[in-house]
């Protein structure tokens, strides 16, 4: 991704980062922050829709979200597309393809996204000096995997209702700890397309399975989002508890 082509906007004092007050979130020592406040260049803004990072390409960027939702996929030759696990504020995206050279996989703003920009070249300088911070990639990366091995796990031996009820579960709690239903309504911005790429179905199938959730009064379905109106309904549906993690950490 080229920053040339996305609009810079002002930079948010990490000082006064709206992430930091969140219980969700470690907090940083004076020294971490003072590092992390000269490590981030600047902010950009992405419009839903746009593609943030692209497989195969090579970026001197890594970045947070700050704020928005996004998604990680694959696609096939043919245009077929995998959506692998959605992006929110405070994770990290484009650490792989700072240590592996490229993207392996594309992102895509879900929404209108705001990214903290930093650049990895400063990455060895987090290593040798700050080692909890180096940890803290280390569990990201961890916490990835871990929910890449759920959605797997879904895909390979959940029922089409029980992956439509883990996938929009999981999505509900992820955004619940992050104070993102402010409205008090639970609404993801998603469209069933998205879904059908998440759960491996077809278009069809994933109607189908989302009209069953919402005659059982676990969700309720707009054009471009879906009402989440029993998160433990659709836990107990899909046999998930829920993950707890207590204080996670970010960059």
């Amino acid at each position: 991704m080229s920053l040339v082509n996305l609009k810079v906007i002002r930079k948010t004092p990490c000082e006064l980062c709206p992430l930091r007050p969140l219980p969700h979130f470690r907090e940083f020592t004076p020294d971490e922050l003072e590092f992390v406040s000269h490590f981030k260049k600047s902010e950009v803004s992405v419009e839903a829709g746009q593609i943030i990072l692209m497989e195969g390409a090579q970026s001197a960027h890594l970045f947070t979200v700050l704020a928005g939702w996004g998604f990680r996929y694959k696609m096939l030759e043919d245009g077929r597309r995998q959506i692998l696990n959605y992006v929110m504020p405070g994770d990290l995206i484009g650490l792989q393809g700072s240590l592996t050279g490229e993207m392996q996989h594309s992102i895509e703003a879900l929404s209108p996204v705001t990214l903290c920009v930093f650049e990895k070249k400063e990455l060895s300088t987090l290593y040798r000096g700050y080692p909890d911070l180096a940890f803290d990639l280390t569990w990201i990366a961890a916490r990835e995997e871990r929910m890449l091995d759920e959605n797997l796990l879904s895909i390979g031996r959940r029922s089409a209702l029980e992956r439509a009820a883990y996938l929009l579960a999981m999505l509900a709690q992820r955004a619940s700890v992050l104070d993102l239903f402010r409205s008090g309504r639970c609404v993801i911005p998603i469209t069933q397309q998205h879904l059908a790429d998440t759960l491996g179905l077809s278009i069809v199938h994933t109607n189908k399975t989302l009209r069953k959730l919402s005659d059982k009064g676990m969700i309720r379905w707009a054009e471009r989002s879906c009402e989440i109106l029993d998160q433990r309904g659709l836990e107990d549906i899909a046999g998930w508890k829920g993950v707890g993690e207590g204080k996670r950490p970010f960059i």
